[in-house]
């Protein structure tokens, strides 16, 4: 029996999509009718040359020189060869709109506004591209920010890649050791930091931190401030302010955009950490503009005119894909400080207050404004809004249901996955297809997706290893410092033999959809039945008495048992009888296996910076291992409320 559908599109909704468009350009192309999205899929990754060939064409990419070849596609998927001799300027792209329409809309969490034209930013890029220049950095060179979610975050970014130097961003709440691990290895020449940034009603400094990181990276030859907080404080010796960096600049000088391969390096981004120093994985200007304009365009629907918002900060993935937005003409609104301050009708008074059509956000936020009985269909206008979008987690079916419930009925809710490892995403939404609950709407065009079992068959309708047989452009072109591929083959390439593994437990849906049922390196294996641990977070979270949990395996009697830790809501207990409440909710609406076998409570989970939690530090502790990079984590000393627990010995 497949899950209901909570919305689909109207005729006339359907009619003015970009993937209708796109899809009518193909049909006109190829002589071909595609009568479902099935059959484009299917085309798009049988003949992904031609499929990603359109979407240069569709979505109007700038580059310089043409392609010899399109796809060389002989051997590993690493060696692929995307558009073989083609060059492009990935911030051209990005700046390829002009004019005064409103390219950045930025509100602070103390309520100011800023809002900047596409002429305004131009203007600002230029003035930084200039001094990056006078300072040496040339094609190549990293330059780095230890930054808030900043305009200037996006300029600067812009500035970097319009010189054909690679760009890496953290953002200004990881620890010292966690920015040395991270830019320690990729050696940068400038470092963008702010002197302090806001966080639910405190002002944080930054310039203490940033000191000690200069100290310990010697690369770093010019350290540039932007003075977010206003502050009476002076600089530290080894810091300049943005202001004074750009007083020799003209900002009526042209932009000049150095064409660069494809291939060539954009930006660099890291894995958790949270077992060792973090991966550095690097990706290519081409592939990343290809994929991000595909999804955007037209698995979103973000157009000129529009408005997207997503919440983030800059050490995650989603800054990167947010960024992209100004390539497809629409507007992009940022946001820096908590989402729950000073109460969690914030983000909704930002949808309102500017009037945002695309809003994006975390699974666990949805979870957790549902919990605090927020209904912002009672007290919000939120008429503009077209599209929800949720990733960092698996969405659950009852976070589908608030949202249609207590948020707004017309909207589509795409929940979408994918990592940091490819920078975009493997499943998505799509404004032309119904939204079922719990589910992923569909696969990504020209992304080979499957789901296999054990005997690494593909299979629909059964729960398997998320995996794609065939390169797609923003696959890292390599990690830092490894020039074998070594640690990318072993990353990715380690369980099937020129087979990407994602390392999620998946499951691809008789509609098409997708249900992610968590990291598969985190899946529970007791008495050798493999569960997924977001099965059990959605019976829990779905009891009024817990905000949220975390699930891990204990070795025990030569086999795991399960061992579920709650964060109780205010005024509850963890009492015997909510223990029987939680073990029979979870038996009855899954399998007696998916049973804890010990719950016990918790004050807080621990989560990396990004806000997802981990399970496998959890469970590492449990077992007395010791974690060997607890800088990655937002909230290391929750650590120690797992450690050498009585109840565990028995």
């Amino acid at each position: 029996m497949s899950d209901p559908i909570i919305w689909q599109p109207t005729t006339e909704q359907l009619a003015g999509t970009q993937l209708t468009q796109f899809t009518q350009m193909l049909e006109n192309q190829h002589g071909l009718t595609f009568n479902n999205y099935a059959e484009l899929h299917n085309f798009s990754v049988t003949n992904r040359a031609a499929f990603w060939r359109a979407v240069i064409d569709f979505c109007g990419v700038i580059y310089h020189q043409e392609a010899t070849t399109d796809l060389l596609d002989d051997g590993h998927m690493i060696d692929a060869e995307w558009f073989k001799g083609m060059t492009l300027n990935f911030a051209e792209n990005l700046l390829r709109h002009v004019g005064d329409d409103e390219a950045i809309i930025f509100e602070s969490e103390s309520g100011e506004v800023q809002s900047y034209s596409f002429n305004q930013i131009r203007r600002q890029v230029a003035q930084v591209q200039q001094q990056l220049k006078n300072c040496g950095v040339g094609v190549g060179d990293r330059v780095a920010g230890f930054m808030p979610n900043l305009p200037e975050t996006i300029i600067c970014m812009l500035a970097t890649t319009s010189i054909g130097a690679v760009w890496s961003s953290t953002s200004p709440d990881f620890g010292i050791n966690g920015v040395v691990d991270r830019f320690g290895q990729i050696e940068p020449k400038i470092l963008f930091t702010a002197n302090a940034y806001e966080y639910n009603g405190k002002t944080h400094d930054c310039l203490a931190k940033v000191e000690q990181i200069n100290a310990q990276i010697s690369s770093i030859e010019h350290t540039v401030v932007i003075e977010f907080i206003e502050s009476e404080q002076s600089l530290p010796p080894s810091c300049v302010s943005l202001s004074e960096w750009l007083v020799d600049t003209d900002p009526d000088r042209n932009l000049i955009f150095e064409p660069v391969p494809f291939d060539h390096p954009l930006y660099i981004l890291y894995s958790s950490g949270t077992t060792g120093k973090p991966k550095c994985i690097v990706h290519r200007s081409g592939g990343i503009l290809l994929q991000h304009l595909k999804e955007l365009m037209l698995h979103g629907n973000v157009a000129e005119h529009k408005r997207l918002f997503y919440f983030t900060t800059c050490g995650w993935m989603m800054w990167n894909w947010m960024a992209s937005t100004l390539g497809t003409g629409a507007s992009l609104v940022l946001f820096d400080g908590s989402p729950f301050y000073p109460d969690g009708n914030r983000l909704f008074d930002l949808v309102e207050k500017h009037k945002i059509t695309h809003f994006g956000t975390s699974a666990k936020w949805i979870s957790a404004v549902e919990k605090a009985g927020i209904k912002p269909s009672n007290t919000h206008q939120l008429d503009d809004l077209e599209t929800i979008f949720s990733t960092g987690s698996p969405l659950q079916p009852e976070s589908f249901e608030y949202i249609y419930r207590d948020v707004k009925q017309d909207v589509c809710l795409s929940s979408i996955s994918g990592g940091t490892d490819i920078c975009s995403c493997f499943a998505l939404g799509n404004a032309n297809l119904p939204v079922y609950s719990g589910q992923l709407q569909c696969l990504g065009l020209g992304m080979s997706v499957k789901v296999l079992d054990d005997s690494k068959q593909a299979v629909i309708g059964t729960p398997g290893e998320l995996a794609c047989d065939a390169a797609f452009p923003s696959m890292p072109i390599y990690f830092w410092q490894d020039p074998e591929h070594e640690k990318y083959k072993a990353a990715y390439f380690d369980k099937y033999d020129n087979i990407w593994c994602h390392s999620d437990r998946a499951e691809i849906t008789a509609e098409g959809g997708m249900i992610i049922y968590g990291r598969s390196d985190t899946t529970l294996n007791p008495g050798g039945v493999r569960i997924g641990t977001a099965e059990i977070y959605r019976q829990v979270e779905a009891l009024p008495e817990i905000t949220e949990s975390i699930v891990v395996g204990q070795e025990w009697d030569d086999d795991t048992r399960v061992i579920l830790f709650v964060v109780l809501q205010q005024g509850h207990e963890l009492d015997d009888a909510l223990v029987q409440k939680i073990k029979t909710t979870i038996r009855q609406n899954t399998t007696p296996r998916h049973v804890p076998a010990k719950v016990l409570s918790v004050s807080e989970i621990p989560k990396t910076i990004s806000g997802k939690i981990v399970e496998v530090a959890v469970r590492d502790v449990i077992h007395g291992k010791r974690i060997a990079n607890t800088d990655a984590l937002a909230n290391p000393e929750s650590l120690k409320l797992y450690k050498d627990l009585p109840e565990l010995k028995h």
